[in-house]
């Protein structure tokens, strides 16, 4: 899309402006359906500087949330799905959304469906929005499907936020506690090393130890500094490569404590994800090749993958599942029940909100037990440091009482 500057003549008085179209053409047909005759039209040259660069998904999910329940209570309200995407286009705070929506507009005023019109536009629109957006153009209840798109990425951004919210207090506590003993033995303890070394005599042990970590600190800070980055590098490798990611995630499920909250959120984004496309009458074999993209660890992919390929050769679906250790004999025992009675979406949910539950049940435990933990560690590291300066200058005043 482009920026044209324009200058034209309504019924009333000469108008001049900007408006975004594909190309100068479209930009008179557009300003012709506003009523507007054209004097002169100019396309806005856009420099490096001025284009976006974005990594990702450039729409926060809080702001994508939103907009799918405005766009369903607008359409509740009888508004049409072009005026819809206009307003929308002109109140989203997201710029890129707003600058997107007004993109489908014009695709929308070509005769384009909406779920044609998102497609065009991956790095915002997952393909669960346009399926289900496309399944409820199908039955003609796109307002019930952006409900139920706005309700199910709702539930999954809380239930991310609660593992975020308990992986970021340990990991701050500790990143603050790594800063605070660098900084002690770095500039504090070199303090002391010069009246430590004119006391004669030999120190304790733990001294001794304290001192060498400080020399070693401001001697070879370069080796730590390469350190930190090596790793960061090594996990970055890790992520990009298939078995990489395979490895990393197997140790994700199976951590001590911090798996099984990443274990039961994982479970919930793919039960909650499978409802949502069941209950849109989306294909089987599509929703389960969509939830191995976006349930967002390896290892769970790849059973949902074995799924699929059970299903095509006319196996169970829940064979893979039974056989394998990231996957509780509740999943596939729910799945079963639910195939037998015809209820498979309405299970898939029930399981779904039973896993958020755990997951925080899970998070609000673990930020009760690690909050004490966190201050005892401080308090250990420390007092460790101080203790092994004092140790020495206790034992100097005993010397100078003696005398």
């Amino acid at each position: 899309m482009a920026r044209f500057k324009y200058e034209g003549r309504d019924t009333q008085k000469i108008r001049s402006g900007i408006i975004t179209a594909s190309n100068r053409r479209d930009a008179i047909v557009k300003l012709r359906e506003d009523g507007i005759k054209t004097i002169e039209i100019r396309q806005i040259e856009t420099s490096a500087l001025q284009k976006d660069i974005t990594i990702g998904n450039p729409v926060k999910r809080d702001q994508f949330i939103m907009f799918l329940r405005q766009f369903s209570t607008l359409m509740r309200a009888g508004v049409t799905i072009v005026d819809t995407i206009r307003i929308l286009s002109q109140q989203v705070e997201s710029k890129a959304l707003g600058k997107t929506l007004a993109e489908i507009e014009d695709e929308l005023r070509k005769g384009n469906t909406l779920s044609d019109s998102l497609a065009k536009h991956p790095k915002i629109f997952e393909p669960l929005t346009i399926n289900l957006i496309k399944a409820g153009e199908m039955s003609g209840n796109i307002d019930e499907s952006l409900d139920r798109l706005a309700t199910h990425y709702d539930k999954a951004y809380q239930t991310r936020q609660k593992v975020v919210s308990a992986m970021s207090y340990p990991a701050v506590v500790g990143v603050i506690a790594i800063g605070v003993v660098i900084f002690l033995l770095a500039t504090i303890v070199p303090m002391f090393v010069e009246m430590f070394s004119s006391f004669g005599g030999e120190l304790p042990l733990l001294t001794q130890f304290v001192m060498q970590a400080s020399n070693f600190i401001i001697a070879y800070w370069y080796v730590i500094v390469i350190g930190i980055l090596a790793i960061i590098i090594f996990f970055i490798l890790m992520k990009r490569n298939e078995k990489g990611r395979m490895l990393l995630d197997t140790a994700l499920l199976r951590m001590p404590i911090f798996g099984k909250i990443f274990k039961k959120s994982a479970l919930a984004r793919l039960t909650r994800t499978l409802s949502s496309l069941f209950s849109s009458s989306v294909p089987i074999l599509q929703s389960l090749t969509m939830v191995e993209k976006v349930v967002g660890n390896e290892v769970m992919s790849k059973v949902i993958l074995a799924s699929r390929d059970s299903l095509e050769k006319g196996g169970s679906l829940t064979e893979p599942m039974r056989n394998h250790w990231a996957f509780p004999p509740l999943i596939p025992h729910m799945i079963s029940i639910g195939e037998q009675t015809g209820s498979l979406d309405h299970m898939l949910l029930k399981v779904a909100e039973f896993y958020e539950s755990e997951v925080d049940a899970e998070t609000d435990r673990l930020k009760a037990l690690i909050e004490p933990l966190m201050i005892v560690v401080l308090a250990a590291l420390v007092g460790t440091i101080v203790l092994s300066i004092m140790m020495p200058m206790f034992e100097m005043f005993n010397n100078v009482d003696n005398l």
